[in-house]
């Protein structure tokens, strides 16, 4: 059986495999749109494609915590108002080594956290008032521990990241299939009958961007489950206690209450998925099978 250590370092470098797999997508892309529309263009456009990405993902960096409570209808509580949960999460922060983060709650029965913020120094975990009602301390601990997990990992920067290059790979499809429809290949562009060679990877070429934004998706959902899993597993060194996740966890598979917060733009902040759905869409969820968390939980 592998030790939490073991699983941390595996995800790690999963994690940035994809994401710099995700990077070459993106730098091909803007390569082939360049080399499809405009003579020569091809690293033009990779320079194009890298530049907005980093644009975006500079603007999401510093506001992505504010819209996410926004749109969750989240509200700040003192530790005046809620003395029990502030101390809970303060020695979690102890423990953990990390800032304590603000605490927000969602007025909400269905059983629910996440964690958002740019750094430690900006953490936020939010609660629903499902999940601080319905689990004893210990099994509250382990999801405090969970979140502060994402905060001490980089997972919302992360996650960021990885979301502005889901958002450019879309855009280059986009821009792709606009140009196919309207105005064509330009004139002075490279001919793709100079050659079967030439001509198998102008197919391929438009075969993937196509594909290429159902490709994102996947990419996206595996960096977020790796981060799940990472995020378990810290959360059990910091607790000294799996059990305490593992319990959690399996109520918050037996609760089948709809998050009314919570959207597909914002589920996969959350300790589990808050949209139920069926077996098909499992698929492509953003969270791994909670039964898989636990057994690695009860293993640990």
């Amino acid at each position: 059986m592998a030790t939490v250590y073991q699983h941390i370092d595996a995800n790690k470098r999963a994690t940035w495999a994809v994401v710099a797999l995700f990077v070459a997508i993106v730098s091909f892309l803007g390569w082939f749109v360049g080399e499809y529309f405009f003579y020569d263009g091809g690293l033009v456009f990779v320079g194009i494609a890298l530049v907005v990405s980093g644009i975006s993902g500079f603007i999401s960096y510093y506001n992505s915590d504010k819209i996410v409570l926004a749109i969750s209808r989240a509200k700040e509580v003192s530790e005046k108002d809620s003395p029990r949960l502030h101390k809970l999460v303060e020695n979690m922060s102890i423990a953990s080594g990390l800032p304590k983060p603000r605490v927000y709650v969602i007025e909400d029965t269905a059983m629910n956290a996440f964690a958002t913020g740019r750094d430690p120094e900006h953490g936020v975990i939010c609660f629903t008032s499902g999940i601080i009602n319905g689990l004893e301390k210990r099994e509250l601990e382990g999801v405090v521990a969970h979140e502060m997990s994402h905060i001490g990992n980089f997972d919302i920067r992360l996650m960021s990241i990885v979301s502005v290059l889901v958002g450019t790979v879309t855009l280059l499809a986009d821009l792709f299939t606009r140009g196919m429809m309207y105005g064509g290949r330009r004139r002075g562009g490279r001919s793709s009958s100079g050659g079967s060679a030439g001509g198998a990877i102008m197919i391929l070429g438009i075969a993937f961007l196509i594909l290429s934004p159902f490709i994102a998706s996947l990419i996206k959902m595996a960096v977020g489950r790796k981060r799940e899993f990472l995020a378990d597993s810290t959360a059990a060194l910091i607790t000294r206690y799996p059990a305490g996740l593992a319990k959690a966890l399996k109520k918050l598979a037996a609760d089948k209450e709809v998050l009314e917060a919570a959207n597909g733009a914002t589920a996969h902040l959350y300790i589990s998925s808050p949209l139920k759905s069926g077996a098909f869409a499992a698929m492509f969820a953003t969270h791994p099978p909670i039964e898989e968390r636990i057994r690695r939980l009860e293993g640990m």
